[in-house]
Order: C-alpha cells, then sequence, then structure tokens
C-alpha cells in the first residue's frame, strides 16, 4: 500500500510484463525471459563475422514459420546471396516468399546513387510501409545499417535520418530488429551513440581467441522492462543455425540417486556395495595402462547387453582405436554397436571450442538417449582453453545428464599416482558420487595395479587397497593382502606367500610331530593300563578263590561244630 498526501491509499498494481516474441534460437529465450520486446526496437551488435546477420535471419525464419509474416532490409548483401546463405542452414527463404510470409528487400546502394541526389531514408521507408501492409508484416529486420549511414558522410544528418527511423518504427507498431557493428570493446562510434538509448533491448555478440582456440559469447547489454540473464553466455553457429549455451543459468533440478546397478564385474559390485547408483557421476581415475577404460568397457558391453544406450565422448583415442584395444583383454563392443546400443564422439579437445563440444554432446543426448554418458578423458578437456573453460564444460556436461537421470562416468589419466584431493584435476571432486583410484606401483623392480575405492556416496564400500590383473579373459581382482609391511602385490606378495607357505608347512610338520609322540605315548599308556588290568584282574581271581576257599572252611567248621553238638546230647 502507498500513502499520498498522508491520505490516500493507493493499492498497488498488479504487475504486467511486456509483450514478447520468442526468437526460436536455443537458448536465447532463456536468457531474454521469453524473448524480444514486442513491438519495440532490439540491437544486435559485434564485430564482423560474430552472426548478427545470422541471428536476425533466424528471427525471422522461425517467426514466418509460426504465421507472423517479417521483412528484411540489409544493405550489405544481394537478395541471391542471403538466399544462398541461409541454404547453408536448411533455411528455405524462398518457399516463405512465395508464402508471402518473408519479405526480402535488396537495398544494395552504390556511393555514386547516394551521393548524385539528395537521398534520405523516407523513400526508403516508404516502399517497407507498403509491403509491410500489403503482406501484414509484424516484424521488420535492418541489417546492417551501418553501411547505409556510413554513405551520408555527415553525422549531423546520420543522427537526423537515425531520429526518423526511429519514429517510423514507433509509429508503425512493428517489432524492430537492427543489426550494427561495433568495436569489440563495447563503445559505440559516436555517429551511432544514440542506438543504445533509442532501443529497448541490446545485445552484444563477441568472439575471441584464447590459446588458439576461437570461442563466441554472447551478452544482453539492456532490456527496459524486463528482466534477463546478465552474465556472458557461449554462443554456437553450425550447420544447425544458431544456438545459445545459458551456462550460467542452469539450476540444479536433479533428482537424488537411483537404484544400483552392476559394474558387469561381481568382485567390484561386491567391494562398492552393489555396483554404481543410477545417475551417479563416477569417476575412474589414474595413470596411463592403469585400466581405466578397460573397467569402463567391462561396465558398457555388460550394460549393452541389458538393451541399454551409452554415448562414449572420446577426446583421446578414436573409435576404431577403443574398439581394437579392448579386444586384447577379451572385451568385445562390436556387438553393442552395431546393435545401436552404443555411440561414439571422438574429437581432438582443441577442434573446436567448448560451446561447440558442449553443444554438440548436448543434440547426442538429445537425439540418442543414452541412459550412461561416458567422458574419456576429462584431462584433456583443459586443451579447450584452460582449466575453467574445462570445468565448466565437465559442470554443464554433468548437471545435464543428472537432470535427464543420466549415468556420467568420468575417466581422468593422471600424470603420476596422487592422492584423494589431486584425483580429478578439475576442482570437481564434490560433484563426484564414486571415485575410484587405480594406480601402478612400484614394489620389488616390478609395476603391479592396484584398486581402491575413494568414495561412494550412499553406500558401504570397501576401504583396501587390492592388487588386480588385466588378463585375456577381462580382469582379475585379487583378495587384499596385508603383509607386515603393508599392502602386498605382485612378486612381494608372492615371495611373502611362499614365506608364509615355508613358514606354514613347518609348523604342520611340528604339529604332526606332537601329535605323533602324543600318540605313541597314548598308546604306551594303553598298553601299561591294559598290563595293570590284567595283573588287577588276576589278583582279584586269586582273592575270590582265597576268599572261596576261606568261605569253605568256615562252613567246615560250622558243620563240624553242629555236629559235636549233636554227639553231646546223646
Amino acid at each position: 500500500m502507498t500513502l499520498l498526501n498522508n491520505q490516500t491509499i493507493i493499492p498497488p498494481h498488479e504487475k504486467q510484463p511486456i509483450p514478447k516474441i520468442k526468437t526460436g534460437i536455443t537458448g536465447l529465450d532463456s536468457i531474454l525471459q521469453g524473448g524480444l520486446p514486442k513491438e519495440r526496437t532490439t540491437i544486435v551488435t559485434g564485430e564482423t563475422g560474430c552472426g548478427k546477420s545470422i541471428f536476425a535471419l533466424e528471427f525471422l525464419y522461425y517467426n514466418a514459420l509460426q504465421g507472423l509474416p517479417g521483412i528484411l532490409v540489409n544493405f550489405e548483401e544481394s537478395r541471391q546471396a542471403i538466399i544462398q546463405n541461409a541454404l547453408t542452414l536448411g533455411r528455405d527463404l524462398v518457399s516463405l516468399e512465395q508464402a508471402n510470409q518473408l519479405f526480402i528487400l535488396e537495398s544494395h546502394f552504390t556511393p555514386e546513387i547516394i551521393i548524385a541526389g539528395d537521398f534520405n531514408l523516407k523513400g526508403l521507408f516508404a516502399i517497407i510501409e507498403g509491403q509491410a501492409k500489403a503482406m501484414g508484416a509484424v516484424h521488420i529486420v535492418i541489417d546492417a545499417i551501418d553501411v547505409l549511414l556510413r554513405f551520408f558522410n555527415d553525422p549531423a544528418r546520420e543522427r537526423n535520418e537515425l531520429y526518423f527511423l526511429n519514429h517510423w518504427l514507433l509509429e508503425h507498431h512493428l517489432t524492430n530488429l537492427i543489426t550494427v557493428k561495433m568495436s569489440s570493446d563495447l563503445n559505440i562510434s559516436s555517429s551511432y551513440e544514440m542506438l543504445k538509448f533509442m532501443a529497448d533491448c541490446v545485445v552484444y555478440f563477441d568472439q575471441r581467441v584464447n590459446k588458439q582456440i576461437s570461442t563466441r559469447r554472447m551478452r544482453v547489454i539492456k532490456y527496459r522492462g524486463s528482466g534477463f540473464g546478465r552474465n556472458e553466455y557461449p554462443y554456437v553457429i553450425d550447420e544447425h543455425g544458431m544456438n545459445v549455451i545459458p551456462i550460467s543459468t542452469a539450476e540444479l533440478r536433479h533428482k537424488g540417486l537411483g537404484e544400483r546397478i552392476s559394474t558387469g564385474h561381481p568382485y567390484l559390485d561386491n567391494i562398492l556395495g552393489g555396483g554404481y547408483r543410477r545417475s551417479a557421476c563416477v569417476l575412474i581415475a589414474g595413470v596411463t595402462g592403469s585400466g581405466k577404460t578397460t573397467f569402463t568397457a567391462i561396465f558398457i558391453r555388460h550394460i549393452c547387453a541389458q538393451g541399454e544406450k551409452v554415448l562414449y565422448i572420446g577426446f583421446e583415442e578414436s573409435q576404431a582405436a577403443i574398439l581394437a584395444n579392448m579386444l586384447s583383454p577379451g572385451i568385445d563392443l562390436q556387438p553393442a554397436l552395431q546393435n545401436g546400443q552404443l555411440r561414439f564422439i571422438s574429437h581432438l579437445p582443441e577442434a573446436m571450442g567448448i560451446e561447440e563440444h558442449l553443444l554438440t554432446a548436448i543434440r547426442h543426448i538429445k537425439f540418442f538417449q543414452p541412459q550412461h554418458v561416458i567422458v574419456d578423458a576429462i584431462s584433456a578437456c583443459e586443451r579447450m582453453g584452460g582449466e575453467q573453460i574445462a570445468f565448466d564444460y565437465l559442470v554443464r556436461l554433468l548437471h545435464i545428464c543428472k537432470e535427464n537421470e543420466i549415468t556420467c562416468i568420468f575417466l581422468n589419466q593422471t600424470t603420476r599416482p596422487v592422492g584423494i584431493h589431486e584425483m580429478t584435476g578439475m576442482k570437481i571432486s564434490s560433484l563426484v558420487d564414486t571415485a575410484i583410484m587405480l594406480n601402478v606401483i612400484e614394489i620389488g623392480g616390478e609395476f603391479n595395479r592396484v584398486l581402491e575405492i575413494i568414495k561412494s556416496r550412499g553406500s558401504i564400500h570397501s576401504n583396501q587397497h587390492r592388487e588386480f590383473k588385466i588378463t585375456d579373459t577381462g580382469i582379475e581382482i585379487l583378495e587384499a593382502f596385508v603383509g607386515n609391511a603393508g599392502v602386498l602385490t605382485g612378486s612381494a606378495r608372492q615371495e611373502y606367500e611362499a614365506k608364509e607357505t615355508v613358514e606354514y608347512e613347518r609348523r604342520q610338520q611340528a604339529i604332526r610331530q606332537k601329535q605323533r609322540e602324543i600318540e605313541q605315548r597314548e598308546m604306551t599308556m594303553q598298553a601299561q593300563i591294559a598290563a595293570l588290568q590284567a595283573e588287577i584282574s588276576t589278583r582279584q581271581l586269586e582273592l575270590e578263590a582265597l576268599i572261596s576257599e576261606d568261605q569253605t572252611l568256615q562252613r567246615n567248621k560250622a558243620e563240624l561244630a553242629k555236629m559235636r553238638g549233636l554227639d553231646n546230647n546223646v
């Protein structure tokens, strides 16, 4: 509520956003929060070759397809050249002209014509006005107006003509897009300074070279009556047209980790607490030859056999090289490739800028719809233009994968055995859900491979080092073996096991010897017991005989006494 003159209370009015027109350019409408201002003026500026004309063409083409006719006025190129250039992007302008949805006004003036007469923009815009009414145009693009204004060779006349242009555009309620060349430092020359103030929306395009890699960036400088993305955004111009990647507007919209899926190796599943988590980011790091690609290939073979799709983004080896190399450990990925379950993208990091790499990955994810994405190796991404560029690429790709519930496996090649905090190399350790370190260690003059689970979110996992071997049939992970000096591998482990075996046999032999001695003593004891028992039995018999003899004597004596008594009675 607003208090006016200490008496009147004016209720707040409901907010009404300005009307907008979509550009049809992927990502840009998100940055512009809906599109360009309707029936207002937008200035598109930048150096030569940064894509201003393509931007204008894409805007007209998209809206013409939506049934919103437009007019293109170009002061640099002929109509035929514009049509041919559009065909390289798959844009058929002739069909739109025939459908009365587009009109290309070829305004290719020569200096002689302009200087010879008292030329101004009124005659030109009289033609445009008549054409706009005839076709019901709602959009107009004036491409390279700076080329026209330079012919006046008089700053005062240039300003007058620009005032007329602005008045004419506002009067006819057209959505206007004007392109003009500017210097790379964003300072509009004095002749065109008023363009910044005349326009409701100003978009700047830029291309730069960093470490011999060309990249393109765009920025919205102003937008009256609307919010907009205020950062720099990479964009790509390729055979599909213009695409803007709204990197810094990305939100954390991904869901939590999904169910467990097998790694393809039962023992690895066991020490991971059941396998990888779906939608997780898995990092497998190690030096060259430590087995990163082999572990990944085992997973690919298994998951593709389950009917799921894998997109393999390779920056170091070609598709043919990977397929051939994996045959050595007995992993044949050719069936998965032939069945359409596996797709490779192989490009050198230096071949293009980050925005093109990222857009290529996004397009394959969109059309191939994989459940899993492999990046081999993230250490090569720094060659796209630096560590920050690599970080941006990996973070955005990871968020895209998580938003689409895609499991992402990053392989990182380290230059030496490293610790936990160095294994990502790109400061993305906090984004990793499962981290597996593969080291090659030297013990006793030989190198052996060791696996360690560094982290696995939401899982009870092993914390022990384990030796593993790459064999003709895949990977063999050995049980953890810890000696007096710590984890032992290779010949040191074999030597320790041999010593333990000898010591074990010695102990077993001593045990058997003691057992035999005890058995012999038991036998001697049993014999002595038997002898004593026999002697006792003999003595018992003798005792029984004596007792019987004594009893007999007693009976006889009693009988005699009885007989004597009878005699006395007689």
